[in-house]
């Protein structure tokens, strides 16, 4: 059930940031290489966040919910970008994708030392 939570946030902040920056996109005179560097900070924060919310509602092994909810994330893209656009994954965008699942192990980490401090 702690997965679930993990990465529902991580859709729902997916989709929140992914409105607000084509918002930005159109209404202002941001460049691709912004745009890069800007979706690879807000997809570290999203999975940190995510994997955070994991390890939260989960209270014990927060490293290995995190790392979960990292890796759910890793399958949904690589299924998305092989079954969807019948492409594999570039070296940078599997360094990516690696980044995002640390970003989560590390919040789901967090994530259970904060819950159980707070008892």
């Amino acid at each position: 059930m702690a997965l679930v939570y993990g990465w529902s946030t991580v859709l729902i902040l997916m989709f929140a940031f992914s409105l607000i920056l084509a918002l930005f996109l159109k209404f202002t005179t941001m460049t691709e290489s912004t745009l890069q560097w800007t979706t690879l900070v807000l997809g570290l924060f999203t999975l940190f966040i995510g994997g955070f919310m994991s390890g939260a509602k989960g209270k014990e092994k927060g490293w290995l919910l995190g790392l979960l909810t990292g890796l759910g994330f890793f399958l949904i893209v690589i299924l998305f970008q092989y079954l969807g656009y019948s492409q594999g994954m570039t070296l940078q965008q599997s360094l990516y994708q690696l980044a995002y699942v640390v970003a989560a192990l590390f919040g789901g980490a967090l994530g259970v030392n904060l819950s159980s401090n707070a008892k």
